[in-house]
C-alpha cells in the first residue's frame, strides 16, 4: 500500500468514526467529493453519502443518488472567495506578548485551499513551514455589519483547517503574502458540521503521530461570534467564505514526508503529506 493510499484508508475510516458520531448527535455532514467525472456536495450518513443538488447554502434538494464513502475522492468541503484567518487567538500561542484588544486579521488567498488527503507543496526555498492546527467557520449567510448576538445566525457550520505557515518568510517579507497563501498552504475538511457545538471541542494536532497541539476551543480568546461580527464591520463576509480561528500552544516545522493531522471533536481528522512540488 503506497503512502497516499494509506493516507486515504485512514482518512475514510476517521470520517466514518465521527460521522456515526454526529449521527447519534443529530447533527448535520456535509462533504464534496468528485465522483465518476463529476463534483458535487453531500450529506454523510454513516459510509454513505446522500448527493445534493443547487446552492449548499442555499435550499439544497437531495437527488436520489446514493454513492459509497470509499467509492469517491473527498475535495475541501467548500469554495471560498475568502479566507480570513486570525492570529494569537489563545493565550498559550501568545509567549510573551499580551492579548490585543481587538482580533488580529489577516487574508489567505483561495488557492490556498485543499482538500483532505492532498499534499501540503513545500517549495525548495522553504526552509521552515510550519502547521496550524485550526478550528475553521464556514459562513452560510451573507453578513455585513452584525451585531455579535446575531453572528451564529451567519455561521453554516465548522470544519477541521490547517494555517500551513512558513516562519522565516513572515518574519522578513512585507507582508504575509507567500507565508501564509502560498498555494496549498490552507488545507480544509474533510466535512463541513452544522449543528455542532463549536464553543466547546477538542482540537488536536498530531506530526508523524505524536500529539503537538492540543486545547479546547473553549479557550479562544476571541470565540466565533465575536471574529464574525468584528470581520464583518469591515468586510462582507459571503456564504462559504471562511475563518481559520487561530491555533493553540506551539508549532514545528515540517519536512517533506511528513505527515500533520488535524483533529476536532466532531469534526474529524484533516489529514495531509508534506511533498516537494513536482
Amino acid at each position: 500500500m503506497n503512502g497516499r493510499v494509506r493516507i486515504l484508508a485512514v482518512l475514510i475510516a476517521a470520517v466514518v468514526s465521527s460521522a456515526m458520531t454526529s449521527a447519534q448527535q443529530g447533527m448535520t455532514r456535509y462533504v464534496r467529493f468528485s465522483y465518476q467525472n463529476s463534483v458535487a456536495y453531500g450529506v454523510l450518513e454513516g459510509e454513505t453519502i446522500r448527493e445534493l443538488k443547487g446552492d449548499l447554502f442555499a435550499t439544497p434538494e437531495f437527488t436520489g443518488r446514493t454513492m459509497k464513502l470509499e467509492a469517491v475522492r473527498l475535495l475541501a468541503p467548500c469554495q471560498p472567495s475568502k479566507v480570513i484567518a486570525v492570529g494569537l487567538n489563545y493565550k498559550s500561542h501568545l509567549g510573551d506578548r499580551e492579548p490585543a484588544p481587538y482580533p488580529g486579521l489577516f487574508a489567505k488567498l483561495p488557492t490556498s485551499i485543499v482538500g483532505p488527503g492532498d499534499a501540503i507543496l513545500a517549495p525548495e526555498d522553504a526552509k521552515n513551514l510550519h502547521f496550524e492546527g485550526e478550528l475553521v467557520v464556514v459562513i452560510g449567510k451573507r453578513a455585513r455589519n452584525v451585531s455579535v448576538a446575531a453572528a451564529p445566525q451567519h455561521v453554516f457550520g465548522v470544519t477541521a483547517g490547517n494555517d500551513v505557515s512558513e516562519r522565516d518568510w513572515q518574519k522578513n517579507d512585507l507582508q504575509w503574502f507567500r507565508a501564509k497563501g502560498a498555494d496549498t498552504f490552507g488545507p480544509l475538511g474533510p466535512v463541513i458540521v452544522k449543528g455542532l457545538n463549536y464553543g466547546d471541542l477538542l482540537l488536536q494536532t498530531r506530526l508523524n503521530g505524536e500529539v503537538l497541539q492540543s486545547q479546547r476551543t473553549k479557550d479562544l480568546l476571541f470565540d466565533v461570534p465575536n471574529l464574525v461580527s468584528y470581520i464583518s464591520r469591515y468586510v462582507t463576509l459571503e456564504p462559504g467564505d471562511v475563518i481559520y480561528t487561530g491555533t493553540p500552544g506551539s508549532t514545528k516545522a515540517m519536512k517533506p514526508g511528513d505527515v500533520v493531522e488535524i483533529e476536532i471533536e466532531g469534526v474529524g481528522v484533516l489529514r495531509n503529506r508534506v511533498e516537494r512540488p513536482r
